[in-house]
């Protein structure tokens, strides 16, 4: 009697293309890693370190009437904010390497743990901030970043539920939405930053209250979250050459501006306030 032989399955040799924008995504997360890491030590030494030290004044001079004597309660909101969205940025980048995950499985579990009750600190005390204070830009600007930390706290929730019940899929879904919105506060300072060096501040008004402001409040976060989407479906709204070339393109050009960008704000901003610190 013969056995039948099992046929041996075949995985599809992936084109030159999908090499490409493999290769190109890659190259794009690693960068994102570590400019995130590093505007997270940043946002500790400058912000968290001030706040234990009693020098919340500090505060306004990047960010002018972020410290206001008269609304305490605001100044904790968003001291818990910014320490609890350094370490979100930090871990962030940890917790999504597989090899942490595969062969560290505890390791991940506990990080996991801190990260999300980092990302729920950082949610709560944002939005804190907002009710007692409000945002220097007004109406618009409080709609939008109430609804960052909305989408950030309903994030932070879906990823520890799905982990709880061991749904291993939606749990990875919504811990990519959840570092999408975490990166959200060093998009908003990157895409700023860049704006007035090619356009001198075209739309801004001083009060962050011009249209190139109101465009901001939504957009540091939103197309975060489409790119999300494209990440999680494992690129399947890609299905053209025409459409993968683009993108590929799109990862380059995208990885090539935030370089540029993490040497420029190390250099003027997050690495003095991070040597500062070390250096007591």
């Amino acid at each position: 009697m013969t056995v039948p032989m099992k046929e041996a399955s075949v995985t599809p040799r992936k084109s030159k293309l999908d090499q490409a924008m493999d290769w190109a995504a890659y190259l794009l997360v690693a960068v994102v890693w570590m400019s995130a890491l590093l505007f997270g030590l940043y946002i500790l030494a400058f912000y968290f370190i001030a706040l234990l030290q009693g020098n919340t004044t500090q505060w306004n001079e990047v960010l002018p009437g972020l410290y206001d004597q008269q609304t305490q309660s605001a100044t904790l909101g968003i001291g818990v904010h910014f320490a609890a969205g350094g370490i979100i940025l930090i871990l962030g980048c940890i917790q999504l390497i597989d090899r942490i995950r595969s062969k560290y499985p505890a390791v991940h579990r506990w990080l996991g743990r801190l990260y999300v009750l980092s990302a729920l600190g950082a949610a709560i005390g944002g939005l804190v901030f907002i009710v007692v204070k409000g945002t220097i830009g007004g109406l618009i600007m409080d709609i939008g970043f109430a609804g960052y930390g909305v989408l950030t706290l309903l994030a932070a929730l879906a990823t520890i539920r799905f982990a709880r019940s061991r749904d291993l899929e939606r749990h990875r879904a919504w811990a990519i939405r959840l570092f999408a919105l975490a990166i959200g506060s060093w998009l908003y300072r990157m895409d700023y930053g860049f704006w007035f060096l090619f356009t001198d501040g075209l739309g801004h008004a001083q009060a962050f209250r011009g249209p190139f402001d109101y465009f901001m409040d939504f957009f540091f976060y939103l197309p975060n979250l489409v790119v999300a989407e494209i990440f999680i479906g494992q690129y399947q709204v890609l299905k053209t050459k025409t459409a993968k070339g683009f993108a590929t393109l799109s990862l380059y050009l995208a990885t090539a501006f935030l370089i540029l960008a993490t040497y420029f704000f190390t250099k003027e901003y997050w690495g003095p306030a991070i040597v500062n610190v070390i250096a007591g």
